[in-house]
Formats: structure tokens, sequence, C-alpha cells
């Protein structure tokens, strides 16, 4: 069986197979001369993020209205993102490795130049990365050129975000690029997306988004709730789980595959959002579960333990 590592910021992998969030261990592709792969630097990376449906289960108490995120062509925000990713992993009677992702702060300053408030389908927002920082030395080192580079999204009017940007630059090493890709997947699959229909606070909705990882499916549930809504600021609790789709995993690169055995992931967190900026204005979230697979034969157990957290901060002007 051969030794599998999830996205470790010391292996960077394309940019396409990093969903930190889903707890899979990711494997990375080596080289044809067996050494790591490498992610070619590129202008800008572009992937779509699967679609979010949203049910209500209570409509909540009167007043009630349509929430809708249409922040106008032009708006400014400044925000903090914060992300973290604990993750132990295990095969067999093999000693546990660590692939945690050190803690990243990273300041945007997002700009939204198209919006659904003036006309467009979607709204554009482009982010500009400040001095990203993290407690890791090594990491750090290689945050050293990140300051400036560039990333975007683009949103519904339900907040479900359905496209994410990046343009980290030329002269970003591969180590700082793999660690924010992880850092922005964590935090568009940790956004919430709004019902069609009208709420009061106390409403409760349910959200399904497939979350795809290489070679598996993850279904991820989510329950809100509208704890309240005054001076133009709507405060959400929200409650995650993630169901696989398949018994089988298929590892990437013709790895083989791995049987589900027992798979875990859920959790919660607040954010809080004014519908008039593009980004959260404050919350945090935790998710954490543990996953076991098994080989085809039955004889190789690999085990992993995972927690993520995701803060969002608006800095004092």
């Amino acid at each position: 069986m051969p030794v599998l590592s999830r996205f470790a910021y010391t292996r960077p992998c394309a940019f396409a197979a990093v969903l930190s969030l889903t707890a899979l261990v990711t494997g990375c592709g080596d080289s044809p001369d067996g050494g790591p792969a490498v992610t070619a630097a590129s202008a800008e990376v572009t992937v779509p993020v699967s679609a979010v449906s949203a049910t209500v289960l209570d409509a909540g108490a009167e007043p009630r209205e349509v929430v809708r995120l249409a922040p106008t062509t032009g708006t400014e925000q400044n925000v903090i993102l914060t992300t973290r990713s604990e993750v132990h992993q295990q095969i067999g009677d093999q000693p546990a490795q660590d692939f945690s992702t050190p803690e990243l702060t990273t300041p945007l300053s997002a700009t939204v130049t198209e919006s659904v408030a003036d006309g467009a389908s979607g709204t554009v927002v482009d982010l500009r990365l400040g001095d990203v920082s993290t407690p890791d030395p090594h990491l750090e080192t290689s945050l050293a050129e990140v300051e400036g580079s560039g990333a975007g999204l683009t949103m519904g009017p339900n907040g479900a975000v359905s496209a994410l940007r990046l343009e980290p630059g030329t002269a970003v090493p591969n180590v700082a690029r793999s660690a924010l890709e992880q850092a922005f997947y964590q935090a568009v699959y940790r956004m919430v997306a709004f019902p069609d229909e009208a709420i009061g606070v106390g409403a409760v909705w349910e959200s399904h988004q497939q979350v795809m990882s290489a070679g598996i499916t993850i279904d991820q549930v989510g329950t809100a709730t509208l704890v309240s809504r005054e001076d133009d600021r709507v405060r959400v609790d929200i409650r995650v789980e993630q169901i696989p789709q398949e018994s089988t995993w298929m590892l990437p690169n013709g790895q083989g595959q791995l049987s589900v055995e027992q798979y875990t992931m859920a959790g919660d967190g607040t954010l809080t959002i004014d519908p008039s900026k593009p980004l959260p204005i404050q919350g945090d979230f935790t998710v954490s579960g543990d996953q076991t697979y098994l080989d085809p034969d039955g004889a190789t157990r690999l085990t992993q333990s995972q927690v993520d957290r995701v803060g969002w901060h608006t800095p004092e002007s």
C-alpha cells in the first residue's frame, strides 16, 4: 500500500485536488522521476465551487423578508481571514504522522467589480492579500513574497460562492501557494447560503453542497438558524455534517482504492454578515472528525483525525 499524504504544506499538489475541509487524506502525486510533484507557476487559476441548495424548515418570526447579498459595484471591505487545519494520520502500525497546516492569518482587501445589485448575473469580488503571517518559521519564510498577490470570488445573491480565483504571483514559492489554496478552500465551503423564501428571526433552513475530492464525493449538509437581524447585520448559527456518498475511495494518480470503514466530520460556527458587504464581517467555524479506511485486502488500516478552523474578523479602523 502506498504511503499516502494529505495536502501537507511541505509537499505541494495540484490546485484542484486541495480540499482540506473534506477530511480526506488527499494523495500527492509524484513526478515521473520519483520526486515531489511541483505546482506550476501561473498568472491565474480559477476553479468552480459546487452549487448549494437551501430548503426552509421553519420560516421564523414576523417580519420576514428574503435575505440577499447585493453589495454595489465599487464597494470596499477589509477583513482578516484566519485558518488552521490539524491532521494526524496513521497507516497500520507505522508511527503516526502530523500533516497539520499551521495557522495562517490573511488580511484581505476586497473590492466589488461586478454586482447583482447593478444587473450582473453574479457578484465578482477582487481580493488583494496583505502581509500574511503564521507562527511556523518555515512557512513564514515562504510567505515573504505573498503580499500584494491577488484572489477573487464569484458569488450569487444568496451568498453562495460559485467560483474561486487565485493569482499568487510567480515569485511566491509553492509551499506558500499550497497553504493559501487550503485557506481559501476552507473559507468558501464555510460560507452561508440563504434560501429564496422570506425568513425572520428564528428561521431554520437546510443546505446541501457536494464537496468533490479526488476519487470520492462528500455531501455537506448544513443546518442554519437566523439568530438576529438588526442594524443591517445578520447573524447566523450553522452546523454542518459531511457524509461520503461512496463506500470506496479511488485514490488519485492511480494509487489504487480504499474502503471507507468509518467517517465522521461535523462541526458548527457563527457568521455575522452585512448584506451590503461581500464577505463576512465576523465569524468562527470549527469542524472535526475521525476517518478510517481499509485497503482492498483488509490487511492495512489508515486512520485520520482532523480539526479545521476558520475565522473572520474586521480590523479596527
